[in-house]
C-alpha cells in the first residue's frame, strides 16, 4: 500500500528534517512539504496532495498537529480521503484508518466533535435569546463600522468554505476540466459533466471552480483559454470523444442516451440518437486523432 508523507512547519526558520526522517523510516517514498501556519486551511501543498492522491494510498503525518489544528479540519480532510478511497495514518497518534482500532478512534473523535458542535449551537441560541430580551441587536460591530480587517477576515472565511466545497466535489469535475479544456467550450463541458454525474452544475460555477484551481496552481492556466471555433459536427465529435475518454466502457447505447439527455441534435437534426449513429461519429473521431487507444 503506497504511503504518501506530508510534513509541515510554520515558518521558514524551522526545519523539516526530523519529520522527513520519521516519514521515510515509516516507508514514505514521496513526501509533500509545506511552510505554512496550521490554522491556514488553504495550503497549496496539502491541496495538491488531496487532489492527486489515489485509491488505496495512505496519507501519513508524524503527528496530527502537522495536518490540522482543529478537530473539524482533521475530520474534513479524512472525509475527503475516504471519498477518494484513500486512507490516513498518524505515526504519533492512534489513528490509522486502515485498521479497525484506528477507525474506532476516529469515530469516537467524530462523536465528540458532533457533541461539541451541538453544545456550541445551544449556547449561541441561548445567548441570542438573552441579548434580544435585553434589547441588544445582533451582528458584528466591526463589520457594521466598515472595519477593513474584519471584512478581510470574513472574506477569507467565505473563501475557505468555498474551497472546501470544491475539494469535496473535485472527483466529479476536475478530471474532465483537466483533460478537455480548452478543446471544448465551457457550455459543452458543463452539459457533458451534467450528463455524466447527474448533478446540477452551472456554467459559471464550473468556470469559477476552474479559476480557483488555476490560482492555487492545481490546474494549468491553459484551461482558461478560449476554445477554438468549431462546426456543429466538430462539436459533436469533441463531446463524444470526451465521453469516451471519461468512461472507456460506456456503450454506444449509453452514449446515445446521454446525447439525448444533453439535447444534442444528430448531424441530420433529429433529437433521437441510435447506436449506429454514435458508432459512425466515434470512428470519425478516432480517424481525426480525438480518441486514442
Amino acid at each position: 500500500m503506497p504511503l504518501i508523507g506530508y510534513a509541515r512547519v510554520s515558518t521558514g526558520e524551522q526545519t523539516l528534517d526530523p519529520q522527513r526522517l520519521e516519514l521515510r523510516a515509516a516507508g514514505c517514498a514521496v513526501i509533500h512539504e509545506e511552510h505554512a501556519s496550521g490554522a491556514d486551511r488553504t495550503r497549496p501543498a496539502l491541496a495538491r496532495l488531496l487532489a492527486t492522491i489515489r485509491p488505496g494510498e495512505t496519507l501519513v503525518v508524524v503527528r496530527l498537529d502537522r495536518l490540522a489544528r482543529s478537530l473539524s479540519h482533521l475530520l474534513q480532510v479524512i472525509e475527503t480521503l475516504e471519498a477518494k478511497g484513500a486512507h490516513f495514518r498518524s505515526l504519533g497518534d492512534p489513528i490509522d484508518t486502515t485498521t479497525a482500532q484506528g477507525k474506532f478512534s476516529l469515530q469516537v473523535m467524530g462523536a465528540v466533535a458532533e457533541l461539541e458542535r451541538a453544545l456550541i449551537r445551544e449556547r449561541t441560541k441561548a445567548g441570542l435569546r438573552a441579548a434580544r430580551a435585553q434589547g441588544r441587536v445582533g451582528g458584528n460591530p466591526a463589520l457594521k463600522a466598515g472595519d477593513r480587517e474584519a471584512i478581510r477576515k470574513l472574506s477569507a472565511a467565505r473563501d475557505e468554505t468555498y474551497f472546501q466545497k470544491l475539494e469535496a466535489s473535485a472527483d466529479t469535475w476536475l478530471p474532465l476540466v483537466r483533460r478537455h479544456r480548452s478543446g471544448i467550450a465551457w457550455d459543452d463541458l458543463t452539459r457533458l459533466l451534467g450528463s455524466r454525474t447527474r448533478q446540477p452544475l452551472t456554467l459559471e460555477r464550473l468556470k469559477r471552480a476552474a479559476r480557483r484551481y488555476v490560482r492555487d496552481g492545481l490546474l494549468p492556466a491553459t484551461v482558461l483559454d478560449r476554445a477554438p471555433r468549431r462546426t456543429a459536427d466538430d462539436r459533436l465529435l469533441a463531446i463524444m470523444a470526451g465521453m469516451r475518454h471519461a468512461d472507456p466502457d460506456l456503450t454506444l447505447a449509453a452514449i446515445a442516451k446521454r446525447l439525448e439527455d444533453m439535447r444534442e441534435r444528430t448531424p441530420r437534426g433529429s433529437s433521437k440518437w441510435y447506436p449506429s449513429s454514435v458508432r459512425s461519429l466515434l470512428l470519425r473521431a478516432e480517424r481525426l486523432g480525438l480518441i486514442t487507444a
